[in-house]
């Protein structure tokens, strides 16, 4: 015959089996949310270092520069600005559109678009050089070279261009640049990559057309 027991063993065991499947679940979801964490980090830590490449690699390299010599009252100075672009080795496609000019003269600081971006008259135009595949004003290619035109006032006037899109009337900042004076020029791009150069007008512009900068 058996006697039933009524010492509470069975529901100690129960009560165990209970706290242990409640360990078991929260567990499980920690984990969960730990392997969630961790997998939104490292997406985040990949978009970081992206951006942080592209910092460093979508950038533009600036060949030759030069001017147009004209006339002011008697007197020489640089009207327009030509500046050769390309694009960095191991650059991704940078859209001049995109691009922000910072240009600092003795007159003050203009803060330059492309003349796409803007309706109405250009801030700067964009004209090929080397351009293979027609993807003006994309620089898409290692061989690409692009001409930045800027106009700097007065001489020569109404600086205007041919361009994909047709005659492109390009504004002028303030006032030529005389001789001797300097100029930076910062251009960054959409991915906040930002180059330098100087513009230096010669010391003397006296029997010439055009000088290099």
């Amino acid at each position: 015959m058996f006697v039933r027991r009524s010492d509470g063993k069975a529901q100690v065991g129960i009560g165990t089996l209970i706290v242990f499947i409640a360990m078991v679940l929260v567990a499980a979801i920690a984990a969960g949310v730990l392997i969630n964490t961790a997998g939104f980090l490292q997406t985040k830590s990949a978009q970081t270092g992206q951006a942080s490449s592209d910092q460093v690699t979508d950038r533009i390299d600036v060949a030759p520069k030069s001017g147009a010599v004209g006339m002011v009252g008697g007197e020489e100075v640089i009207g327009r600005v030509n500046v050769t672009v390309q694009a960095n080795p191991g650059a991704g496609n940078v859209d001049l559109q995109n691009v922000t000019v910072q240009w600092i003269d003795p007159s003050g600081v203009y803060k330059l678009t492309h003349y796409r971006v803007d309706a109405g008259d250009a801030d700067f135009a964009a004209t090929a050089l080397k351009d293979a595949d027609d993807s003006l004003p994309v620089l898409n290619d290692a061989d690409d070279r692009f001409i930045l035109t800027f106009d700097t006032g007065e001489a020569p006037t109404n600086v205007t261009l041919e361009t994909s899109d047709g005659t492109v009337n390009v504004d002028e900042t303030d006032e030529p640049l005389r001789e001797g004076s300097t100029v930076r020029i910062k251009l960054t791009t959409k991915s906040g990559a930002t180059t330098q150069t100087t513009v230096t007008v010669p010391e003397t512009l006296s029997g010439y057309e055009a000088v290099e900068l």
